[in-house]
Formats: structure tokens, C-alpha cells, sequence
């Protein structure tokens, strides 16, 4: 399955609150609650795109917000795969994770992220993460949960870089573009 086909199958509508369903098509930034975002469908695509999912991998995706890019991420990877969201904040968390759970892809979950821990490193070594927050500096925690062959997509200071572990663990970074996300906390 391509990222279009997973746009497709996994429509925006269903995480968004109900004020703001009827946006869902609109090509921008929407607010799900806690001061959060759902990113603009470009963006993701994107995002997805620099990811290279496939089929099996394991995934971890941070500031999984609404459970949109976890319910994609799983889609992409499918059953014979695992998606792990994790979300700081516990109200966006708790919906985030009952959007997944009516999903029905047990092979998908979302739940609050552990205090003073990025990411989830109990959980891993992953084959990809996501990361939807902007962060001040490439975070090192999310690099040490790489699997050898990981990629990392994550934005930086405003642009968004992918970084690739080879199978020695050494790391090939490069740019692609400017983005605005929440910050990475």
C-alpha cells in the first residue's frame, strides 16, 4: 500500500472533533484540543512519503495527537506490523487512543507518553518514527530507538530533516523543506 491509498482508507474526518469535520478536506492545520494541531494533509503525506513505510515494520509515532497519523502509520505497515502513538498530553492521549481502538487494527495502539521519556524506548528498537513535534535539536533519545536500517523523520528547527541509521548505527541526515509544528516537549 502507497500513502495515497492510506489517505484514502483512513479518512481525516474520523479525528477530528465534530466542530471541525466538515474542514477535514481543507489543506491546513486543525485544532483537536490541549492547544494541539492535526497537520495539514500535505504535510503528512509528506511526512509519510520521507518515513518509507512498509509492510511488517515496526513504528513508533510521537505527538500521535488524535491517533490520525498512528491509524495511517498502520495502515501502511499492516498486521503484520506494530504501531505504537505515544501523546504527552493525557486528554488528547485518552481520545487518541479510542479513536485507534474503534479502528480495529490490533496491531495499532496509542497511549499517554511516560513522564520524562521520549518516546518509548522499552518498546523498541523501531524500523521508523515519526515524530509531529517540532523539536530545538535532533533528539538523541529518538536516534537511540533506531533500529540498524531506522529512518527518523522529524522537523528541527523548522525544517524537516530524515535521518537514516545504517547498519552500523552511523547516521545519514538530510533536509527537506521548512515546516511549522507544536514544539516538541
Amino acid at each position: 500500500m502507497d500513502v495515497d491509498q492510506a489517505m484514502r482508507a483512513v479518512p481525516r474526518a474520523d479525528f477530528l472533533r465534530p466542530a471541525e469535520r466538515e474542514r477535514a478536506d481543507e489543506d491546513g492545520p486543525l485544532p483537536i484540543g490541549e492547544g494541539q494541531t492535526s497537520s495539514q494533509p500535505r504535510t503528512v503525506a509528506a511526512m509519510l512519503r520521507l518515513l518509507d513505510v512498509r509492510a511488517g515494520h515496526r513504528v513508533l509515532d510521537v505527538g500521535a495527537g488524535s491517533g490520525w497519523t498512528t491509524a495511517l502509520l498502520a495502515q501502511l505497515v499492516g498486521p503484520a506490523g506494530w504501531v505504537l502513538g505515544i501523546e504527552l498530553s493525557p486528554a488528547l492521549a485518552a481520545w487518541g487512543g479510542a479513536n485507534i481502538a474503534r479502528r480495529g487494527q490490533e496491531w495499532s495502539r496509542l497511549r499517554e507518553a511516560t513522564p520524562g521519556e521520549l518516546g518509548s524506548p522499552a518498546d523498541g528498537p523501531y524500523d521508523r518514527i515519526l515524530c509531529s513535534a517540532e523539536a530545538d535539536r535532533l533528539p538523541g533519545q529518538l536516534v537511540e530507538q533506531l533500529a540498524p536500517g531506522g529512518v527518523l523523520v522529524v522537523p528541527v528547527v523548522g525544517e524537516m530533516l530524515r535521518v537514516v541509521a545504517d547498519q552500523t548505527g552511523a547516521l545519514t541526515t538530510s533536509c527537506h523543506g521548512a515546516y511549522r509544528f507544536v514544539p516538541l516537549r
